[in-house]
């Protein structure tokens, strides 16, 4: 039988590289897209393609390119002749007061974060359908209750919660859709860094008193594709009961 596919975005590093390793464990052959950090997607698909040979692959792109997306699609679609499975990983997140944002800024992070999920969907549509697959978003908790200075963010996020019901009704019943609300998992990086007092401030306002670690999303997304099914249309929280408090 041949293996199902899955093509997870930005998955050179962080939570989308631990998605693509732990569908890979459970026998999926893995499309890990990338922007600009080829040596890590080449590495991780060199560690996987040892594991298994001929089971991962990676591909570039700017998804903010409407050609270079297209591309994807068909790149990743036609590898191995099959798409069983997107998850909508990569994303922007930077702070722009609404005060000092440009429309550079609208356009990076609402292509990025919505248009990019929208348009990919709309590409690999055809071969998820035929074979009966299925979507996974990664939103926020900030979807719902939203982070001061990060109105776009937000905005983009709250807008692909949307689309995740959205879809869910118009593409069944071939195509099965959710989403992944993920909350302290990795501290932001680079201009997005949060400082150890604002970490504590956050960890403060968690039930469960700490961080989680990337297998809690990466097995959140996991269940989704391959464990339900009968679920469709629904935002799984994955944050240590933050959002019962925020």
């Amino acid at each position: 039988m041949s293996q199902p596919v899955a093509l997870i975005t930005g998955a050179a590093h962080r939570l989308g590289a631990h998605t693509a390793e732990t569908l890979h464990a459970r026998g999926w052959n893995v499309v890990i897209h990338y922007r600009g950090r080829e040596q890590q997607a080449q590495a991780l698909v060199e560690k996987l393609n040892q594991q298994r040979a001929g089971s991962a692959v990676c591909f570039q792109a700017d998804l903010a390119v409407a050609g270079e997306l297209q591309n994807l699609a068909q790149q990743a679609c036609h590898h191995w002749g099959r798409l069983n499975a997107l998850v909508n990983n990569a994303s922007v997140f930077y702070p722009n007061p609404t005060k000092e944002a440009s429309e550079q800024d609208w356009d990076t992070v609402m292509g990025a974060n919505l248009k990019a999920p929208f348009f990919l969907l709309q590409h690999c549509l055809p071969a998820l359908k035929e074979n009966a697959g299925c979507v996974v978003n990664l939103i926020d908790i900030y979807s719902e209750k939203p982070l001061k200075d990060h109105p776009l963010y937000c905005a983009s996020k709250a807008g692909l919660a949307a689309l995740t019901r959205s879809w869910a009704k118009d593409l069944a019943p071939e195509v099965r859709v959710n989403g992944v609300s993920p909350g302290a998992i990795l501290w932001p990086e680079g201009d997005a860094a949060v400082d150890e007092s604002h970490q504590q401030i956050i960890l403060d306002k968690t039930p469960l008193a700490r961080t989680g670690n990337p297998a809690d999303i990466a097995g959140a997304i996991s269940y989704l594709v391959c464990d339900a099914p009968f679920v469709t249309g629904q935002i799984l929280s994955v944050d240590g009961g933050r959002s019962l408090n925020m």
